[in-house]
């Protein structure tokens, strides 16, 4: 007896239809032949490695007990948080920071990619290479070139160098974002608008800015989370009374010499509320393009 045959008709037998012949067969096979490939185990070790941390924090934020081994149930760590003085203030310092150095930054940026593609003049290449600059300079060259600058002229540490600090690295970002926007620009919308009598700031305020404005709030997004999540340029220029959440958490960690749980309890009210806010703003920007 045929032993081909003998599998194909089991083979139907369980499956109620005939088995893959041929070329589709050889793809049937290779993917059974892959349930367990590297990559797939490659895949699901990084995964555990992303989101072991995350899971252990979640967990650690509602167990009883300050220390790490579990002993019961508990959302105090949670009802502490409403609690604790110095948390909510260097949050408010986060905000104000992260909305108007993202707010300064939006606006230079802007008009900068702008200028840089909509006028040719003689330093426009090395205007585009030195805005790269502080996107691949180490933080801490940042951070302590801004401090000895700030010292040098005389201007205090305090919540205003921080968002000096803030506007000066997240400035690159929105330029970056917007003349990327630019690139894809047809400037004969713009000739088409001076043609029907626009002047230059009509054309400005009417045509470029809202073709460039999903890549407008994608920059002002982008820097107030590179401002929010901020420490090593923060820890150099901020001065007395100029804590912000990062250096707050530094300090509660140290204080502790372990992660505090309640830190971990902020960490997973931070992490919701980011993962709430970047479907709301998705399903805006999604919005706002197709209008």
């Amino acid at each position: 007896m045929n032993l081909k045959l003998v599998s194909r008709h089991l083979f139907a037998l369980k499956t109620g239809h005939d088995p893959p012949v041929g070329e589709e067969g050889r793809h049937a096979k290779r993917a059974r032949g892959r349930s367990f490939s590297l990559s797939r185990i490659i895949f699901v070790a990084t995964m555990f490695f992303l989101f072991m941390p995350l899971i252990v924090l979640f967990i650690s934020s509602f167990n009883e007990s300050p220390t790490m081994r579990w002993t019961s149930f508990s959302l105090r760590w949670y009802e502490r948080l409403l609690t604790e003085r110095g948390l909510w203030l260097s949050f408010k310092n986060s905000i104000i920071v992260a909305v108007s150095a993202a707010f300064t930054a939006t606006i230079f940026g802007t008009l900068g990619a702008i200028g840089v593609i909509w006028y040719k003049f003689r330093l426009r290449n090395y205007i585009q290479t030195i805005s790269l600059l502080p996107t691949i300079m180490p933080e801490i060259i940042i951070g302590v070139s801004l401090a000895i600058f700030f010292s040098s002229v005389g201007i205090p540490l305090g919540l205003f160098t921080v968002y000096l600090a803030h506007t000066t690295f997240c400035l690159p970002f929105v330029f970056l974002m917007v003349k990327a926007r630019l690139d894809e620009f047809d400037f004969s919308i713009i000739e088409a608008a001076q043609d029907l009598g626009a002047t230059e700031r009509q054309t400005l305020l009417k045509v470029t800015i809202p073709v460039c404005m999903p890549g407008i709030i994608a920059g002002f997004l982008m820097a107030v989370t590179l401002s929010l999540q901020d420490f090593v340029i923060t820890f150099f220029v901020a001065g007395p009374g100029a804590t912000t959440l990062p250096i707050f958490i530094f300090s509660a960690i140290t204080r502790r010499g372990a992660v505090a749980p309640m830190i971990s309890a902020l960490s997973v009210v931070m992490i919701l509320g980011t993962v709430i806010l970047a479907y709301l703003l998705r399903n805006f920007l999604r919005y706002f393009v197709s209008k």
